[in-house]
């Protein structure tokens, strides 16, 4: 663990702040109105069923385009021409807050609460929330930078994503711990002189405790 005294906590938002689609396939299948195991893959929680995700993590196609031909797929199972937006849209229901995770927001809580900085550096909150959905957010709102592709055009990982974010957060790169579930992105923010911490949504527990670990909080 490296000995610098953190002053910011920078989260990515899909599957970090929020629940990855692969955690609530089973829900997502009875507000589609589709036959259970319909929807077969699950990405980081069974890479066995994903030829695709295992295509994005070895840089073969984007995230982006991962969730494209996601929400094609599925759209054409219910007779509609859909973009990740009416995809996820559909399947989180009409207030984005329920699959906000809780723990994320306490851990946001006591970041704040320790005196450091909070924000989001994300590829696409508003391109898949919409939005009013994502404005609506409170942990948004309780942020002090959001930093979306949706705008900047700048994907994660290009270093000018995160000397952005760093920018508007007014601190030293090596003071920000960045929170991510795509590996290619630490690696991006690790280059870029932050400290990267890999949330992995299989083991949600031990990647929050490394994350408060490495902000220096206790818990």
């Amino acid at each position: 663990m490296t000995s610098f005294s953190a002053e910011a906590l920078l989260l990515d938002f899909g599957s970090v702040i929020t629940y990855s689609a692969f955690e609530i396939v089973d829900r997502a299948e009875r507000r589609l109105s589709l036959a259970p195991g319909t929807l077969t893959w699950r990405g980081p929680l069974d890479p066995a069923t994903d030829a695709l995700w295992v295509a994005m993590q070895a840089d073969e196609i984007s995230e982006r385009n991962y969730w494209e031909r996601r929400a094609d797929e599925v759209g054409r199972l219910l007779g509609q021409n859909w973009t990740p937006l009416d995809f996820f849209r559909a399947i989180r229901g009409n207030d984005l807050n329920e699959d906000v995770r809780p723990e994320i927001v306490d851990l946001v809580a006591e970041a704040r609460a320790a005196g450091l900085k909070a924000g989001i550096l994300t590829n696409e909150l508003e391109l898949f929330g919409g939005v009013e959905s994502s404005r609506s957010l409170k942990i948004v709102q309780s942020m002090d930078i959001v930093v979306d592709a949706t705008h900047t055009q700048i994907l994660k990982p290009d270093p000018r994503a995160y000397a952005l974010a760093v920018e508007r957060l007014g601190v030293a790169p090596d003071t920000v711990v960045f929170v991510d579930d795509q590996k290619r992105n630490i690696e991006g923010a690790l280059r870029a002189g932050l400290q990267g911490i890999y949330f992995d949504v299989c083991n949600v527990s031990r990647s929050l405790g490394a994350v408060r670990a490495a902000l220096g909080l206790r818990g």
